[in-house]
C-alpha cells in the first residue's frame, strides 16, 4: 500500500533559536550550543483536521523516542498554532549530545509523521519516520580557527611533488625512478595484491621550498603534506620513527628551512598524523631488525610489546585492515598514549616545531579518548591549532565500530575531509540533478556547526582517489587492467571536456562553505586513475596553464572575499541542471546542463572570474559558472 500524503505547504515548520533575551531564525539548523535554546514551532491549516501534535524525541538511539505533546493555540483566520521549547543545558548535563527527532501528528486517530529529507526539508505521510531531523548539540566554548576560514589549502605527496637542487642521501633498499616526466609509477598487477611501494621519484622538502613562490602566486596559504616521516614506503603511511624526518626527504635541516620560508609568505603547515598503526619495519616493531631498538615484533619483554595487541607472537597480530605491514597500535594504552599526547609527545613536538595543526588519517579507527587528549594536547600547545580528521561519512552522525563517534561535540576535532560533498559534486556535473545535488549538500551543511562548515577541508580529488579531471573527462577504468590504466591517457576531445567540467567542479569547491584544498597538480591538469597512478610526479613546465590561470583566480577569490569565510549558504534556485545559490553579497550560478540557460538578477553585479560586469538577465552557457558580487 502506497502511503498516504500531506502536503507540506499545508504545515510550516519553523524552527527559531533563542539565545539570552534575543531571538534567531535557525530554520534549516542541525547543530547548536549547549547554552542554547531551542523553540520548534508549527502553523497547521485548519482544514487538514489535525487533532494533537506532537514532537518524538530520541537521545542517539533512533528506537527510544519520548514524546513531548505540542500546547495548541488557535489563531484568527484558518491556521493553527503549536510549539514546544528545549533547553539543552538540561538535556545534555554533559555539556554535548546528539538527537533525532520527528513530529508525529493525528489527523482523527490516523498518524501521520514527519519524513526528513535532507535535514531541512520534509514532508508528512502515515508511514512511521525512517529518516527522522538529526539535532547535534556541542559543548558551549567550542570553536574552530579564524585563520582556516579564509584558507586554501594544497596538498603534497612530497616524493612527487619537487626533487629541488640539493643532494639527499639515498637508502640502498629504494628503487629510483629517473623519468620523473614520463615515468611509471610501480604497481601490482591487480588491486590488493601485495607491493613493496620503495620506488621514488626524488621529491623532497627542498624542492617544496623552492616552489613556495609559485604556491604563493597561485593564492595557496595553507600546506598540508602527506606524511614526511622516516618510514620504508614513498607514501611514508607506515611510520619507521615518528621523531624524524626522513632524510631522503631532506631530513630535519629541509623541515626547518621550510617552516621558516613558509612563515615568511604567510603559509600555514598541516603534517598527516597517522596514529592508528605503524610500519612493521619500524623502532616500535622492528620486524627486520633495520632499527637499533628492540621491537614488539623481536622480543615480548620489548617496552613497545603492549603498544600491539598479539593473537600469536610474533607472527600473528592485529593489523589495520589485516595488512601486516601496518600492525595496530593500542590507542588507549596509557604508554602509547603518553608517546603522543604528553607534554613531552609527537603531537606537541611537531607543533612546537612550527606547523599549525594535524590531519589525522583514518579517524574512525581512533578511540574517543585518543582524539580528546590529541585534541587537548594541540590546543594547548597553539590555542588555534586545526585538527582535522580523514571522515569520509556525514560527521555529525557517524557510527564506527558500533559506536557513535562524537567528532563535532567540541573536544575532538575542528573539521573533516569534505567527501559527500565531493561526490555531491562530481554527480551534479555528471547527472546534472539539480535537486540530488541541493539535498546531498544541504544535507552536510545543516548537520554541522557553521564554524565547522567554514573550515571544511572541501576536496574534489586526493592521493586516495582518482585524478579529478580524469573522473570527468576519461574513460571508466571498469574492464580494464592496472597495466592498461597505468598508460591510459584522454583524447584531445576528452581532456578539453575534462577540464571545461573541472572549472564548473572547482567553482563549487571554492564557493561551498569550507577551505577548498587542491591536490599537487590538479590545478596543472594532471592525469591518473587510482593509486598509484594518481601520484604520479607534478609537470612543472608542462602545466596546463589555462587550469592554472583559472584556479588561480579562484584561490584569489575565496581569501579576498569575506563572504566565502563564514557567510552562511542560501539556495535561490534548483532546477533542470542550473543551482543558484547565496554567499553573502555573492551570488553563484552554476549550469551542468547542455544548454544555455538564463537566469535574472536585480541590480548591477561583477562577474569575479573574468571581471565583467553583469545585470538584469544572467546567461550562462552550457556546463559553465559564474560568481557575481
Amino acid at each position: 500500500m502506497l502511503p498516504h500524503l500531506i502536503a507540506s505547504d499545508d504545515i510550516k515548520n519553523f524552527i527559531n533559536i533563542k539565545k539570552s533575551a534575543k531571538g534567531k531564525n535557525a530554520f534549516g539548523r542541525g547543530a547548536f550550543s549547549c547554552s542554547e535554546k531551542l523553540k520548534i514551532e508549527l502553523e497547521i491549516t485548519r482544514k487538514l483536521g489535525v487533532t494533537k501534535v506532537y514532537l518524538c524525541l530520541d537521545d542517539d538511539n533512533l528506537e527510544k523516542y519520548s514524546e513531548i505533546e505540542l500546547p495548541f493555540e488557535n489563531l484568527e483566520g484558518n491556521t493553527d498554532f503549536y510549539s514546544v521549547s528545549l533547553d539543552f543545558s538540561k538535556l545534555c548535563p554533559d555539556g554535548d549530545g546528539l538527537f533525532f527527532w520527528k513530529i508525529k501528528l493525528f489527523v482523527g486517530n490516523r498518524a501521520f509523521y514527519s519524513h526528513s529529507i535532507n535535514n531541512v526539508d520534509y514532508c508528512f505521510s502515515d508511514l512511521d519516520s525512517t529518516k527522522p531531523f538529526r539535532l547535534l548539540v556541542y559543548n558551549k566554548d567550542f570553536s574552530t580557527p579564524d585563520w582556516a576560514k579564509n584558507g586554501v589549502m594544497y596538498q603534497i605527496f612530497v616524493d612527487r611533488f619537487c626533487k629541488g637542487n640539493k643532494k639527499v642521501p639515498v637508502r640502498d633498499d629504494c628503487k629510483i625512478n629517473d623519468d620523473w616526466y614520463d615515468g611509471i609509477p610501480e604497481f601490482a598487477a591487480k588491486n590488493g595484491e601485495p607491493l613493496e611501494n620503495n620506488m621514488f621519484f626524488g621529491g623532497t622538502l627542498w624542492g617544496v621550498i623552492e616552489k613556495l613562490d609559485y604556491l604563493k602566486e597561485l593564492g595557496v596559504n595553507i600546506l598540508y603534506f602527506c606524511p614526511i616521516f622516516k618510514a620504508f614506503s614513498n607514501h611514508k603511511y607506515d611510520t619507521g620513527d615518528y621523531e624524524t624526518v626522513d632524510e631522503m626527504f631532506g631530513g630535519q635541516s629541509a623541515f626547518d628551512e621550510l617552516i621558516k620560508e613558509a612563515k615568511k609568505r604567510d603559509m600555514r603547515i598541516v603534517l598527516d598524523g597517522v596514529f592508528n598503526h605503524t610500519g612493521d619495519d619500524s623502532k616500535y616493531f622492528n620486524r627486520y631488525g633495520k632499527y637499533k631498538s628492540v621491537g614488539a615484533y623481536q622480543s615480548q619483554k620489548s617496552k613497545y610489546f603492549d603498544w600491539y595487541k598479539f593473537e600469536e607472537f610474533p607472527n600473528k597480530y592485529e593489523a589495520w585492515w589485516g595488512i601486516e605491514i601496518l600492525p595496530r597500535l593500542m590507542g588507549d594504552n596509557p604508554k602509547v598514549q603518553d608517546y603522543f599526547l604528553s607534554e613531552r609527545g609527537i603531537v606537541r613536538k611537531w607543533i612546537k616545531s612550527g606547523i599549525d595543526g594535524w590531519r589525522l588519517d583514518v579517524a574512525d579507527e581512533l578511540s574517543e579518548s585518543f582524539l580528546e587528549g590529541l585534541n587537548k594536547a594541540a590546543k594547548q600547545e597553539k590555542k588555534d591549532a586545526l585538527i582535522i580528521g580523514e571522515v569520509w561519512e556525514n560527521a555529525a552522525d557517524k557510527v564506527s565500530y558500533d559506536k557513535r563517534r562524537k567528532y563535532f561535540r567540541g573536544k575532538q576535532l575542528d573539521s573533516v575531509m569534505n567527501y559527500p560533498v565531493k561526490y555531491a559534486i562530481i554527480d551534479f556535473i555528471k547527472d546534472k540533478n539539480a535537486e540530488k545535488f541541493y539535498n546531498s549538500v544541504t544535507e552536510i551543511y545543516s548537520s554541522y556547526p557553521q564554524f565547522c562548515s567554514d573550515v571544511l577541508m572541501n576536496l574534489v580529488g586526493s592521493h586516495d582517489t582518482e585524478r579529478i579531471l580524469t573522473i570527468l573527462g576519461g574513460e571508466s577504468p571498469e574492464g580494464k587492467t592496472n597495466a592498461e590504466l597505468s598508460t591510459k591517457k584522454m583524447t584531445p576531445e576528452q581532456l578539453r571536456d575534462g577540464i571545461q567540467k573541472l572549472k564548473v567542479a572547482s567553482v563549487l569547491q571554492f564557493t561551498l562553505p569550507g577551505m577548498p584544498m587542491i591536490y599537487y597538480g590538479d590545478e596543472a591538469g594532471m592525469e591518473g586513475y587510482h593509486d598509484p597512478f594518481c601520484r604520479r610526479p607534478y609537470p612543472w613546465g608542462r602545466e596546463n596553464k589555462e587550469l592554472v590561470s583559472h584556479y588561480t583566480r579562484l584561490c584569489h577569490i575565496k581569501k579576498e572575499e569575506s563572504s566565502l569565510h563564514s557567510s552562511p549558504l542560501e539556495f535561490v534556485c534548483r532546477n533542470d541542471g542550473l543551482v543558484v545559490y547565496k554567499r553573502g553579497s555573492l551570488l553563484i550560478l552554476v549550469n551542468t546542463s547542455d544548454e544555455e540557460k538564463s537566469f535574472e538578477v536585480k541590480g548591477k553585479y561583477t562577474e569575479l572570474l573574468v571581471g565583467k560586469p553583469e545585470k538584469d538577465e544572467v546567461i550562462l552557457p552550457a556546463m559553465s559558472a559564474k560568481i557575481l558580487k
